[in-house]
């Protein structure tokens, strides 16, 4: 099944998962209104759609995204905005950051290429980062005279360190994709033809799994971030009572005992 937009493709490449690919190649897949209300379109009806467990998200093309375009980037700071400081990323690029954080899908970012700046924040905001070995990622803002303003400052340093973030911060320098594999910045690291086969298999075993505890998980290890260790345990323990009783874990339970694969059910709306 495939999906009609104008800066984006969604496709089901497999049972359980859907694929999103950002479609302006010809601008590196910069982020403008179109490709932001797309891409947050297409986020709430794969949500609504309860046969979709796991997402990936891709770029055409060469780059997997520059961030910002910067064509239309210049047009609205030329624009008289008296009386308002709005940044640019507040209307377009931090909704998108925002959505794919609070997704209840697992959400994996097939690296093809350039992520830079606000696109290298989108792939930071996905749970699972998957690059090419032609990838080149940076927070780039500040070459331009901004800092990482879509999510960067937090992912940074959760992912790498806080001394590795402030030099990629500070400095806006590129990192290859072994680099990014070194330093914790991607999951793993792949041949161009084998990327997206990679992703799409490793959402299709997240997809076997049982949604409700698919979606627990996401939201338990976001969740932990903010949390301290008891703060963490006692949000995990009432997200464990919430399944305890599930149709799921009944059926995990009764494979397990019988040495049988599990049968979960795939189009389950919320109990």
């Amino acid at each position: 099944m495939t999906t009609a937009y104008d800066t984006i493709i969604l496709e089901r490449p497999a049972d359980g998962v859907a694929l999103i690919t950002l479609n302006r190649p010809d601008r590196g897949n910069g982020v403008v209104p179109e490709l932001a209300a797309d891409l947050i379109h297409a986020l709430n009806v794969l949500e609504e759609d309860f046969s979709v467990r796991v997402l990936v998200i891709t770029g055409a093309g060469k780059q997997f995204c520059a961030g910002a375009d910067l064509v239309e980037f210049k047009r609205y700071l030329d624009e008289d905005h008296a009386g308002t400081q709005e940044p640019y990323n507040a209307r377009v690029l931090w909704p998108v950051t925002q959505k794919i954080v609070s997704c209840r899908l697992p959400v994996i970012a097939a690296i093809n290429g350039g992520a830079t700046a606000g696109g290298l924040d989108f792939a930071l905001a996905c749970d699972i980062r998957i690059a090419s070995t032609r990838a080149k990622l940076g927070e780039t803002y500040i070459k331009l005279g901004l800092n990482p303003g879509n999510g960067g400052t937090y992912f940074l340093p959760r992912l790498v360190g806080s001394g590795m973030a402030a030099e990629l911060a500070l400095t806006g320098d590129l990192v290859d994709a072994a680099q990014a594999l070194e330093i914790g910045l991607v999951n793993r690291v792949v041949e161009p033809e084998e990327l997206l086969d990679t992703a799409v298999g490793l959402a299709a075993r997240i997809a076997e799994r049982p949604r409700l505890a698919i979606e627990a998980t996401k939201q338990q290890l976001r969740q932990s971030w903010h949390m301290d260790l008891q703060g963490s345990m006692n949000a995990s323990f009432w997200a464990v009572a919430a399944l305890t009783y599930s149709d799921d874990l009944r059926e995990g339970v009764n494979a397990a005992l019988e040495k049988r694969d599990p049968i979960y059910n795939r189009n389950d709306g919320p109990r």
